[in-house]
């Protein structure tokens, strides 16, 4: 059996795999008009006739919203809350954009439609359900030859009564239904309304998408999908709960780097993942962090996801000059197609090409040879933008290089500095194809000491998803105060909630024994709009106001604290692949790492480069900039103001000087 790993990015496809006692790695350019036609490719290479043990992080959810590619779908709500989803709420993401419009809602007018009936907040039905009107909205249905219908009523979560009515009556269309109760659990109809409503939106095209996949697996191979949470689950899951996977690829590179993170003892990181085409950030404190709070394209999505901030800036960032002769560097990429000039095809000058151009990459050892850069073809449109620009062709590659720092300088000062934490005290576990040609001059920039990159940094992302458990995420709202509950009370409420896990997991394949319960509760005072989440324990009241201080500054034990919802989270712990630990060896690096010497440019300056062989180098190895250190997925930059070594796991650790 091999088991593997597969991450689809905007420029290329990454495959971790292990073949008996043999592990190993492969990469090759995306496919973006059909993903699956690369993975497909990448299987045949690697795993033709053999039985199949696939766990997958995919885009395909994302970019349906993104661009607006989803299925045609229908909203059945209560009569009068039809626009619920238009209207949503007063916040503007763009407090001073005088021309700020809201995304138009992926439902639109005409397809969403209200029934008559009513339940209360306590489950008890006002009015009953409307079966003619509904009859007349099925008529509708086929006349707009719907593809997907979303089915989101107030309370459904106390008692889905009327949404599993409906759900039967919609069963002869043969199309999928995606019911809030299942999606959402909780309170706040816009939210539940939005997420359900994207779930219907994105379903169908993840249905045919892995479709295609098993249609080339047989029936020994099996297939799951990466979560954004950072768990996976199964592939029928997947297709009917899509909503799930948002941010399927970046979550495998957030559970990866935390987990390699923490085996070499460090807890408090910044996770720094720079593809092709974006780059990710995630910060963690001693543990993943989730929210439940995130938005795509405007639309709230909020189901459990890992806190993940994503920018437009990537090795294939294209660089031009705006309306003001000023120099701009994304958020659009040249991708795999045709991708930067180096490769071959493309014509607007990218990241990477900036790289190859101040001697950064080395063509010859780009993918392990596997595919060569073509640095003759950058002279002639670097020195035509470069005029345009004023300056010399060093000049414009290192400002090229200078916007993507600041952009990701940004991207990493949102998700700590803007929410209480000094960059300084954690350290940056940078990874994706193009991190370790950035990661140096990044930490400098946020004053952040060290920097782990691990080992084949270019394909973390698939080997996270290996690392992975297999999560299901529940939540319930209960709407109680700490007048009104106790632990005992409240932890009652979990029972219903750990059933279902415990069968749904071994529906996924999970033995009992090998499952966890973790149990939350969504927490605020009273008052407040919104909740924190907080670890359920018999000491719940006091942590929440140890949480809130952390947060926020302050506690207020004056205040009656609510619990408005609780959440499970049931893990199902997988066989993961070994990380192993290596003997130490001498500081002084075998010789034959050395495989060349470069000149590089920093600040301006041509400088003699070590170039290094990565796969040569031993634990215990230091190396002093500049340097640069080449490896199959990625290549590493040593700037002057930085040493480096190789830990007793094989990760890379950089050191920036004072």
């Amino acid at each position: 059996m091999i088991i593997t790993g597969i991450d689809t990015g905007g420029t290329f496809t990454d495959f971790v795999y292990r073949d008996g006692d043999k592990w190993g790695v492969y990469k090759l350019l995306s496919t973006p008009s059909n993903p699956a036609e690369a993975i497909i490719k990448g299987l045949k290479k690697l795993a033709e006739g053999k039985q199949k043990k696939i766990t997958h992080g995919s885009t395909v959810a994302t970019n349906a919203i993104l661009e607006r590619k989803g299925a045609k779908a229908a909203l059945i709500t209560n009569k009068g809350f039809e626009d619920i989803i238009e209207i949503g709420r007063q916040n503007r993401t763009r407090l001073y954009d005088l021309s700020y419009r809201k995304e138009t809602p992926v439902i639109p007018q005409n397809l969403r439609f209200g029934v008559p009936g009513r339940l209360l907040n306590s489950g008890e039905e006002l009015v009953p359900l409307g079966l003619d009107e509904l009859d007349e909205i099925i008529i509708k249905l086929k006349e707009n030859s719907v593809e997907s219908i979303a089915v989101c009523l107030l309370y459904s979560y106390v008692d889905p009564a009327h949404e599993l009515v409906i759900k039967d009556k919609l069963v002869p269309l043969g199309i999928p239904v995606s019911l809030s109760h299942e999606i959402l659990s909780e309170f706040r109809e816009y939210e539940r309304t939005s997420t359900t409503a994207v779930n219907a939106y994105v379903s169908p095209k993840m249905k045919n998408y892995i479709s295609a996949l098993m249609d080339y697996l047989t029936g020994d191979d099996s297939l799951s999908i990466m979560q954004s949470n950072g768990g996976s689950i199964s592939a029928d899951t997947a297709m009917n709960e899509s909503v799930r996977t948002i941010l399927s690829g970046p979550a495998g590179g957030a559970v990866g780097a935390f987990e390699l993170g923490s085996i070499a003892g460090y807890s408090k990181i910044i996770t720094f993942d720079m593809g092709g085409t974006s780059t990710d950030v995630s910060l963690m404190d001693g543990r993943l962090s989730l929210t439940t709070e995130s938005a795509i394209s405007g639309f709230p999505i909020k189901v459990p996801m890992i806190d993940i901030h994503t920018v437009g800036a990537g090795g294939g960032s294209i660089a031009s000059m705006d309306e003001g002769r000023s120099l701009r560097v994304g958020p659009e990429s040249a991708g795999a197609a045709p991708g930067p000039v180096c490769y071959g095809k493309g014509e607007q000058i990218t990241v990477t090409d900036a790289n190859l151009y101040l001697g950064r990459l080395i063509s010859d050892f780009f993918l392990g040879g596997d595919m060569t850069l073509d640095r003759d073809k950058l002279e002639a449109p670097f020195n035509l933008l470069a005029d345009s620009a004023g300056l010399t062709a060093i000049e414009l590659a290192e400002g090229i290089l200078s916007i993507a720092n600041t952009a990701m300088e940004k991207a990493i000062r949102v998700i700590s500095v803007e929410k209480g934490f000094d960059p300084a005290e954690f350290t940056l576990l940078s990874f994706g194809g193009a991190g370790g040609l950035h990661a140096a001059f990044l930490a400098k920039l946020l004053n952040i000491p060290k920097i782990i990159i691990p080992q084949n940094p270019g394909i973390l992302s698939a080997m996270g998803m290996l690392m992975a458990d297999i999560i299901k995420d529940y939540s319930l709202t209960i709407m109680k105060n700490q007048h009104n509950s106790s632990f005992k009370g409240i932890r009652n409420c979990f029972k219903d909630l750990e059933q279902r896990g415990i069968e749904e997991l071994e529906t996924e394949g999970v033995h009992k024994e090998r499952i966890i319960m973790e149990l939350y509760l969504d927490m605020r005072y009273e008052g407040q709009s919104f909740e924190i989440i907080v670890p359920f324990s018999k000491n719940y009241i006091e942590e929440f106001h140890d949480l809130h201080e952390k947060t926020y500054g302050y506690r207020n034990k004056d205040k009656t604290v609510e619990i408005v919802n609780i959440r499970l989270r049931a893990r199902g712990i997988p066989e993961k692949p070994e990380v192993i630990k290596n003997k130490m060896s001498s500081e002084v690096p075998p010789i034959d790492a050395l495989i060349g010497i470069r000149t590089v440019v920093f600040d301006h300056e041509k400088t003699e480069t070590r170039i290094y062989s990565r796969e040569k180098l031993l634990s215990g190895n230091r190396l002093k900039g500049p340097a640069v250190i080449t490896e199959y997925s990625s290549t590493i930059v040593i700037p002057p103001f930085a040493g480096c070594f190789i830990d007793e796991y094989g990760n890379l650790i950089i050191e920036i000087k004072e």
